[in-house]
Protein backbone atom coordinates (compact mmCIF):
# COMPACT_ATOMS: atom_id res chain seq x y z
CA UNK A 1 0.00 0.00 0.00
CA UNK A 2 1.38 3.41 -1.15
CA UNK A 3 1.87 5.93 1.84
CA UNK A 4 0.44 9.61 1.52
CA UNK A 5 3.31 12.48 1.52
CA UNK A 6 2.03 14.63 3.85
CA UNK A 7 3.65 18.18 3.01
CA UNK A 8 2.45 21.97 4.66
CA UNK A 9 1.67 22.44 1.21
CA UNK A 10 -0.57 19.96 0.56
CA UNK A 11 -2.50 21.24 4.54
CA UNK A 12 -2.53 24.95 2.27
CA UNK A 13 0.21 26.53 3.23
CA UNK A 14 2.58 27.80 0.66
CA UNK A 15 6.36 28.91 2.04
CA UNK A 16 7.95 29.38 -1.40
CA UNK A 17 4.97 32.20 -2.12
CA UNK A 18 5.42 33.67 1.35
CA UNK A 19 9.15 34.07 1.04
CA UNK A 20 8.80 35.93 -2.63
CA UNK A 21 6.05 38.10 -0.81
CA UNK A 22 8.92 38.65 1.69
CA UNK A 23 11.51 39.94 -0.70
CA UNK A 24 9.06 42.22 -2.07
CA UNK A 25 8.01 44.22 0.70
CA UNK A 26 11.82 44.08 1.20
CA UNK A 27 12.34 46.06 -1.88
CA UNK A 28 9.40 48.17 -1.75
CA UNK A 29 9.97 49.13 1.55
CA UNK A 30 13.59 50.12 0.58
CA UNK A 31 12.91 52.02 -1.95
CA UNK A 32 10.72 53.91 -0.24
CA UNK A 33 13.02 55.12 2.74
CA UNK A 34 15.65 55.99 -0.34
CA UNK A 35 18.32 53.63 0.63
CA UNK A 36 19.11 49.81 0.76
CA UNK A 37 19.15 48.95 4.09
CA UNK A 38 16.02 47.25 5.61
CA UNK A 39 15.27 44.96 8.17
CA UNK A 40 12.95 43.11 6.50
CA UNK A 41 13.19 39.77 6.33
CA UNK A 42 14.93 40.03 10.14
CA UNK A 43 13.58 38.41 13.25
CA UNK A 44 13.46 41.78 14.19
CA UNK A 45 13.87 46.05 13.45
CA UNK A 46 15.76 48.10 14.61
CA UNK A 47 15.42 51.70 14.44
CA UNK A 48 17.59 54.77 15.76
CA UNK A 49 15.51 57.25 17.78
CA UNK A 50 15.49 60.92 16.14
CA UNK A 51 18.53 63.01 17.60
CA UNK A 52 16.82 66.47 17.52
CA UNK A 53 14.43 64.91 20.90
CA UNK A 54 15.47 66.54 24.49
CA UNK A 55 13.93 64.33 26.30
CA UNK A 56 12.07 61.22 24.15
CA UNK A 57 9.33 59.48 24.91
CA UNK A 58 7.80 56.65 22.79
CA UNK A 59 3.96 55.89 21.98
CA UNK A 60 2.72 53.32 20.34
CA UNK A 61 -0.76 52.30 18.96
CA UNK A 62 -2.46 49.22 16.91
CA UNK A 63 -5.71 49.18 14.81
CA UNK A 64 -6.81 47.64 12.19
CA UNK A 65 -9.89 48.62 8.93
CA UNK A 66 -12.86 46.65 10.56
CA UNK A 67 -14.95 45.03 8.04
CA UNK A 68 -13.72 47.60 5.71
CA UNK A 69 -11.89 44.86 4.01
CA UNK A 70 -15.48 43.26 2.65
CA UNK A 71 -15.71 45.99 0.81
CA UNK A 72 -12.39 45.37 -0.66
CA UNK A 73 -13.55 42.08 -1.41
CA UNK A 74 -16.53 42.72 -2.98
CA UNK A 75 -14.72 45.66 -5.16
CA UNK A 76 -11.57 43.60 -5.71
CA UNK A 77 -9.83 46.53 -5.29
CA UNK A 78 -6.69 46.32 -2.41
CA UNK A 79 -4.60 49.10 -3.41
CA UNK A 80 -6.16 51.67 -0.50
CA UNK A 81 -6.92 49.36 2.15
CA UNK A 82 -3.27 49.96 3.54
CA UNK A 83 -3.38 53.64 3.54
CA UNK A 84 -6.68 53.19 6.10
CA UNK A 85 -4.54 50.69 7.98
CA UNK A 86 -1.25 53.10 8.29
CA UNK A 87 -4.15 55.99 9.10
CA UNK A 88 -5.88 54.15 12.09
CA UNK A 89 -2.79 54.19 13.88
CA UNK A 90 -0.62 57.18 13.38
CA UNK A 91 -3.85 59.57 13.57
CA UNK A 92 -4.27 58.39 17.45
CA UNK A 93 -0.17 58.59 17.81
CA UNK A 94 -0.24 62.66 17.09
CA UNK A 95 -3.34 63.03 19.90
CA UNK A 96 -0.30 62.40 22.02
CA UNK A 97 1.79 65.08 20.35
CA UNK A 98 4.25 62.05 18.66
CA UNK A 99 5.83 62.20 15.51
CA UNK A 100 5.05 58.56 13.93
CA UNK A 101 8.83 56.36 13.48
CA UNK A 102 8.13 53.27 12.03
CA UNK A 103 4.87 51.05 11.05
CA UNK A 104 4.89 47.18 10.94
CA UNK A 105 1.95 45.05 10.18
CA UNK A 106 -0.06 41.87 10.35
CA UNK A 107 -1.54 40.14 7.27
CA UNK A 108 -3.36 36.90 7.86
CA UNK A 109 -5.35 35.65 5.30
CA UNK A 110 -6.75 31.66 3.98
CA UNK A 111 -4.25 31.91 0.92
CA UNK A 112 -0.83 33.54 -0.15
CA UNK A 113 -2.12 35.53 -3.51
CA UNK A 114 0.70 37.44 -4.26
CA UNK A 115 -1.20 40.24 -6.43
CA UNK A 116 -3.58 40.49 -3.46
CA UNK A 117 -0.97 41.01 -0.83
CA UNK A 118 1.31 43.13 -3.28
CA UNK A 119 -1.47 45.75 -3.86
CA UNK A 120 -2.11 45.77 -0.02
CA UNK A 121 1.81 46.65 0.88
CA UNK A 122 1.30 49.17 -1.83
CA UNK A 123 -1.05 50.78 0.26
CA UNK A 124 0.87 50.59 3.53
CA UNK A 125 3.88 51.81 1.97
CA UNK A 126 1.77 55.35 0.56
CA UNK A 127 -0.09 55.46 4.27
CA UNK A 128 3.59 55.79 5.80
CA UNK A 129 5.07 57.84 3.25
CA UNK A 130 2.06 60.02 3.95
CA UNK A 131 2.98 59.72 7.40
CA UNK A 132 6.28 60.40 7.14
CA UNK A 133 7.44 57.30 8.89
CA UNK A 134 9.02 53.52 7.68
CA UNK A 135 7.45 50.00 6.89
CA UNK A 136 10.03 48.28 9.28
CA UNK A 137 8.56 44.75 9.08
CA UNK A 138 5.57 42.43 9.69
CA UNK A 139 4.12 39.49 9.76
CA UNK A 140 2.55 37.47 6.77
CA UNK A 141 -0.36 34.58 7.95
CA UNK A 142 -1.44 31.84 5.69
CA UNK A 143 -4.46 30.02 7.60
CA UNK A 144 -6.27 27.89 5.79
CA UNK A 145 -9.06 26.14 7.83
CA UNK A 146 -9.41 29.58 9.86
CA UNK A 147 -10.35 31.65 7.14
CA UNK A 148 -12.67 30.93 4.47
CA UNK A 149 -11.69 31.42 0.76
CA UNK A 150 -10.69 34.79 -0.38
CA UNK A 151 -10.94 36.20 3.08
CA UNK A 152 -8.13 37.87 5.23
CA UNK A 153 -7.44 40.34 7.97
CA UNK A 154 -5.16 43.01 8.32
CA UNK A 155 -3.86 44.92 11.62
CA UNK A 156 -1.40 47.52 12.11
CA UNK A 157 1.01 48.55 14.76
CA UNK A 158 2.72 52.30 15.19
CA UNK A 159 5.73 53.66 17.16
CA UNK A 160 6.07 57.55 17.35
CA UNK A 161 8.34 59.76 19.87
CA UNK A 162 7.31 62.86 20.93
CA UNK A 163 9.30 65.48 23.10
CA UNK A 164 7.96 65.68 26.96
CA UNK A 165 7.40 68.93 26.68
CA UNK A 166 5.71 68.72 23.85
CA UNK A 167 3.13 66.06 24.96
CA UNK A 168 -0.71 67.19 24.62
CA UNK A 169 -1.78 66.36 28.35
CA UNK A 170 -5.46 67.25 29.70
CA UNK A 171 -4.33 69.94 31.58
CA UNK A 172 -3.15 72.05 28.71
CA UNK A 173 -7.10 72.46 27.86
CA UNK A 174 -8.96 75.28 29.51
CA UNK A 175 -12.26 77.27 30.14
CA UNK A 176 -13.00 79.16 27.15
CA UNK A 177 -10.43 77.07 24.34
CA UNK A 178 -12.13 76.71 20.73
CA UNK A 179 -13.09 73.31 19.76
CA UNK A 180 -12.25 73.18 15.67
CA UNK A 181 -13.44 70.32 13.60
CA UNK A 182 -11.52 69.13 10.61
CA UNK A 183 -13.43 67.47 8.36
CA UNK A 184 -13.19 63.78 7.37
CA UNK A 185 -11.98 61.95 3.92
CA UNK A 186 -15.92 60.46 4.38
CA UNK A 187 -16.59 56.79 6.70
CA UNK A 188 -13.02 56.61 7.37
CA UNK A 189 -12.57 52.69 8.90
CA UNK A 190 -15.17 52.85 10.96
CA UNK A 191 -19.52 51.64 11.01
CA UNK A 192 -18.66 49.39 8.39
CA UNK A 193 -20.61 46.51 9.79
CA UNK A 194 -23.55 48.61 9.49
CA UNK A 195 -23.06 50.21 6.26
CA UNK A 196 -23.06 46.97 5.21
CA UNK A 197 -25.79 45.45 7.16
CA UNK A 198 -27.78 48.52 5.06
CA UNK A 199 -26.81 47.33 1.56
CA UNK A 200 -27.67 43.81 2.34
CA UNK A 201 -31.34 44.66 3.59
CA UNK A 202 -31.68 46.97 0.48
CA UNK A 203 -30.58 44.69 -1.83
CA UNK A 204 -27.90 47.32 -3.00
CA UNK A 205 -25.21 46.06 -5.97
CA UNK A 206 -22.01 47.86 -4.92
CA UNK A 207 -20.49 46.91 -8.16
CA UNK A 208 -23.50 48.60 -9.90
CA UNK A 209 -23.43 51.83 -7.61
CA UNK A 210 -20.56 54.40 -8.88
CA UNK A 211 -21.14 56.67 -5.90
CA UNK A 212 -20.91 54.07 -3.29
CA UNK A 213 -17.92 52.18 -5.13
CA UNK A 214 -16.22 55.44 -4.70
CA UNK A 215 -17.09 56.55 -1.62
CA UNK A 216 -17.15 53.43 0.35
CA UNK A 217 -13.42 52.38 -0.97
CA UNK A 218 -11.94 56.19 0.00
CA UNK A 219 -8.70 56.19 2.28
CA UNK A 220 -8.72 57.37 5.65
CA UNK A 221 -7.34 61.52 5.52
CA UNK A 222 -3.85 60.85 7.15
CA UNK A 223 -3.70 64.59 9.46
CA UNK A 224 0.23 63.83 10.96
CA UNK A 225 1.63 66.32 8.84
CA UNK A 226 -0.52 69.08 10.01
CA UNK A 227 -0.96 68.14 13.12
CA UNK A 228 2.49 68.15 13.78
CA UNK A 229 2.92 71.18 12.28
CA UNK A 230 0.52 72.69 15.25
CA UNK A 231 2.28 70.73 17.63
CA UNK A 232 5.44 72.67 16.74
CA UNK A 233 4.35 75.94 16.43
CA UNK A 234 2.44 75.54 19.74
CA UNK A 235 -1.07 76.50 18.20
CA UNK A 236 -2.97 73.35 19.87
CA UNK A 237 -3.81 72.34 23.16
CA UNK A 238 -5.22 69.04 22.58
CA UNK A 239 -7.00 66.68 20.10
CA UNK A 240 -9.05 63.76 19.06
CA UNK A 241 -8.71 61.69 16.50
CA UNK A 242 -12.86 60.83 15.88
CA UNK A 243 -13.01 56.98 14.98
CA UNK A 244 -15.17 54.35 16.70
CA UNK A 245 -17.85 55.76 19.48
CA UNK A 246 -17.87 59.08 17.18
CA UNK A 247 -17.58 62.48 18.19
CA UNK A 248 -18.80 62.29 21.85
CA UNK A 249 -16.72 59.09 22.77
CA UNK A 250 -13.99 60.35 21.26
CA UNK A 251 -13.32 64.26 22.15
CA UNK A 252 -14.45 62.72 25.85
CA UNK A 253 -11.42 60.99 26.14
CA UNK A 254 -9.06 64.36 26.03
CA UNK A 255 -11.40 66.59 28.29
CA UNK A 256 -10.44 67.01 32.06
CA UNK A 257 -12.14 67.02 35.09
CA UNK A 258 -14.33 69.94 35.87
CA UNK A 259 -14.38 71.02 32.23
CA UNK A 260 -17.44 70.10 29.22
CA UNK A 261 -16.91 70.14 25.51
CA UNK A 262 -19.79 72.45 24.45
CA UNK A 263 -20.49 71.04 21.03
CA UNK A 264 -23.36 72.53 18.38
CA UNK A 265 -24.35 70.17 16.01
CA UNK A 266 -26.27 72.45 13.80
CA UNK A 267 -22.46 73.58 13.23
CA UNK A 268 -21.58 70.32 11.49
CA UNK A 269 -20.84 70.18 7.97
CA UNK A 270 -21.33 66.61 7.01
CA UNK A 271 -21.13 64.79 3.89
CA UNK A 272 -23.46 62.95 1.10
CA UNK A 273 -22.48 59.49 2.49
CA UNK A 274 -23.51 60.00 5.86
CA UNK A 275 -26.83 61.89 4.53
CA UNK A 276 -27.65 58.48 2.44
CA UNK A 277 -27.48 56.45 5.31
CA UNK A 278 -29.09 58.51 7.42
CA UNK A 279 -31.99 58.20 4.74
CA UNK A 280 -31.96 54.20 5.31
CA UNK A 281 -33.85 55.09 8.97
CA UNK A 282 -30.66 54.89 10.88
CA UNK A 283 -31.79 57.03 14.05
CA UNK A 284 -29.27 60.50 14.84
CA UNK A 285 -28.33 59.00 17.84
CA UNK A 286 -26.78 55.86 16.03
CA UNK A 287 -25.60 57.93 13.29
CA UNK A 288 -23.47 59.97 16.14
CA UNK A 289 -22.48 56.80 17.97
CA UNK A 290 -21.39 54.44 14.72
CA UNK A 291 -19.66 57.23 11.82
CA UNK A 292 -17.69 60.50 12.39
CA UNK A 293 -20.45 62.48 10.48
CA UNK A 294 -18.32 64.53 8.33
CA UNK A 295 -15.42 65.26 11.44
CA UNK A 296 -12.54 62.55 10.80
CA UNK A 297 -10.60 65.27 13.59
CA UNK A 298 -11.17 67.34 16.49
CA UNK A 299 -8.73 70.53 17.71
CA UNK A 300 -8.45 72.23 21.18
CA UNK A 301 -7.17 75.79 20.75
CA UNK A 302 -7.08 79.23 21.90
CA UNK A 303 -9.28 81.94 19.98
CA UNK A 304 -6.43 83.69 19.35
CA UNK A 305 -4.94 81.05 17.12
CA UNK A 306 -7.75 80.34 15.05
CA UNK A 307 -6.35 81.99 11.96
CA UNK A 308 -3.06 80.91 12.10
CA UNK A 309 -4.10 77.09 12.11
CA UNK A 310 -6.32 77.41 9.12
CA UNK A 311 -3.66 78.58 6.82
CA UNK A 312 -1.60 74.84 7.59
CA UNK A 313 -4.88 72.99 5.97
CA UNK A 314 -6.06 73.17 2.38
CA UNK A 315 -9.38 74.43 1.72
CA UNK A 316 -10.78 70.60 1.56
CA UNK A 317 -9.88 70.28 5.31
CA UNK A 318 -10.09 73.40 6.70
CA UNK A 319 -11.27 73.07 10.45
CA UNK A 320 -14.23 75.34 11.49
CA UNK A 321 -15.62 75.82 14.65
CA UNK A 322 -18.33 73.55 16.73
CA UNK A 323 -18.42 74.73 19.98
CA UNK A 324 -16.06 75.84 23.15
CA UNK A 325 -15.15 74.30 26.40
CA UNK A 326 -17.20 75.61 29.26
CA UNK A 327 -17.22 74.52 33.08
CA UNK A 328 -19.18 71.61 33.96
CA UNK A 329 -19.00 67.40 35.04
CA UNK A 330 -20.19 65.98 31.91
CA UNK A 331 -17.33 66.48 29.79
CA UNK A 332 -19.09 66.45 26.53
CA UNK A 333 -22.63 68.70 25.62
CA UNK A 334 -24.18 67.78 22.40
CA UNK A 335 -27.11 70.42 21.28
CA UNK A 336 -28.64 70.97 18.72
CA UNK A 337 -28.71 68.67 15.54
CA UNK A 338 -27.33 68.21 12.08
CA UNK A 339 -28.88 68.84 9.22
CA UNK A 340 -29.09 65.64 7.19
CA UNK A 341 -31.00 67.15 4.10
Amino acid sequence: MKKHKFTYEKSGVNINAADNFVKFISKISSKNKGNKKSNIGSFGSISSIPKNFKNPKIVACTDGVGTKIEIANTLNKYDTIGIDLVAMSVNDLIVQGAKPLLFLDYISINKIKLKKLRLIIKGIVKGCKISGCDLVGGETAEMPGTYEKNKFDIAGFAVGVVDEKKILHKKKIKKNNLILAIPSSGLHSNGYSLVRYVLNKQKINLNNNKFLTKELIKPTKIYVKEILNLINKNLINGCANITGGGLEDNIKRVIPEGLVADIDLNKVKTKKIFKWLKQNNIENKEMLKTFNCGIGFCLIVNSKNLNKIKKFFTKEYSPYVIGKIISGKDKVKLNGKIDWS
